[in-house]
């Protein structure tokens, strides 16, 4: 494994789908195992949904350690943390699979949140994910931002830095929604995009491309220079959003050279 700063250790808190929508959800905070939408499954979708997490996470975990993975960090975020700053952290749906490499290789400690939308295949990835010691806050462009924002901010609050996947959670693909903006102009943080890529790689079939990594795969993680988006909006949500766009298209391509593919 080829990484740019030392071993500094941080902690990371994911959002994995906001969009700018904001829809409250009225609900108190459901205990683990009792959101509503869960509760309305039939038994056999929750043991399917619990068998496709324990399936996929099994896979990625005989897949991570073979990867040779090169870390990237020009603007030294890492650094940038050890010295107490905070930021947000944002990345492509397409990574996702590729994101728990940042708690399970880099060796960043402490807990992940994910921040996953309504349904069945965010359930399983969030059943995947937490095998790997993430957790999950609940919220989508439809239902439940405001609730899924207040989780981030309280993150913040116990010193956690946030990710976003600005594509999320149905696309279109690595086209960048209001969320990220509001979220980084409501927090004062800078964004931080990250690229990622893999050689050989599956992508399948699925709106975002997903990127899924073979055994013994070169992978690079590529981060960003800061972006700081001020607290007043001196420039549009479409000047934002492209300004987003811009720098994960340039780490992404960068990523996609250091593996010798074509940037997706």
């Amino acid at each position: 494994m080829e990484v740019t700063r030392g071993q500094n250790r941080t902690s990371i808190s994911v959002s994995a789908f906001p969009d700018g929508a904001v829809r409250e959800r009225r609900r108190s905070r459901p205990r683990p195992g009792g959101e509503p939408f869960r509760r309305r499954w039939h038994w056999w979708t929750r043991v399917w949904v619990a068998f496709a997490g324990w399936l996929i996470a099994t896979a990625l975990r005989l897949i991570y350690p073979t990867l040779r993975l090169c870390y990237i960090d020009p603007a030294d975020m890492f650094g940038r943390h050890a010295r107490g700053e905070r930021m947000i952290v944002a990345f492509w749906h397409d990574a996702i699979a590729l994101m728990p490499l940042m708690p399970t290789r880099l060796g960043w400690p402490g807990r992940v949140n994910v921040m996953l939308s309504w349904h069945r295949d965010a359930e399983i990835a969030a059943r995947t994910m937490g095998r790997f010691g993430v957790g999950a806050v609940r919220g989508s462009s439809t239902r439940g931002w405001l609730g899924g924002l207040r989780g981030l901010l309280e993150a913040r609050a116990r010193g956690e830095d946030i990710a976003i996947v600005p594509d999320g959670p149905r696309g279109p693909r690595h086209h960048a929604k209001d969320g990220v903006v509001q979220l980084a102009r409501a927090t004062g943080l800078p964004v931080f995009a990250f690229g990622v890529a893999a050689r050989p790689v599956r992508r399948l079939g699925s709106w975002d491309r997903l990127q899924v990594p073979w055994p013994f795969a070169r992978v690079v993680i590529v981060v960003s220079e800061p972006l700081f988006l001020p607290r007043r909006a001196e420039t549009g949500l479409a000047d934002a959003r492209a300004a987003i766009e811009t720098a994960l298209a340039r780490v992404n391509a960068t990523a996609a050279a250091a593996v010798g593919a074509l940037p997706e």
